[in-house]
């Protein structure tokens, strides 16, 4: 399945299930919750693994969810549309983002 298959919520889905494959300390810790808090607290990892690597949780689920190949084009399609939406010309939102195009 490519990454164009899946939607964003599908796609940010799957990435918390390979997150949690990743994190097996993470697992351990959360056993006993309820799934409900299980989920909460991958969630809540996992944007402090994006922070850490200095991502949006969005990037961070392309990262996991395309190949090497595929993740930097679909990550800079992505930072287009929000430029677009915001109304921000391109070179402005990449310098607001800290972008290397």
């Amino acid at each position: 399945m490519t990454v164009k298959e899946l939607s964003q919520e599908a796609r940010h889905e799957e990435a918390l299930k390979k997150y949690a494959l990743d994190a097996p300390e993470l697992m351990d810790e959360i056993k006993d919750l309820s799934p409900d808090d299980q989920k909460d607290q991958i969630q809540w990892a996992f944007e402090d693994e994006a922070e850490a690597q200095g991502l949006q949780p969005w990037e961070l689920t392309l990262k996991y969810t395309t190949t090497p190949e595929e993740y930097e084009a679909e990550r800079l399609k992505l930072h287009k549309e929000a430029a677009e939406v915001l109304g921000v010309e391109w070179e402005e939102y990449c310098e607001m983002n800290n972008l290397v195009v």
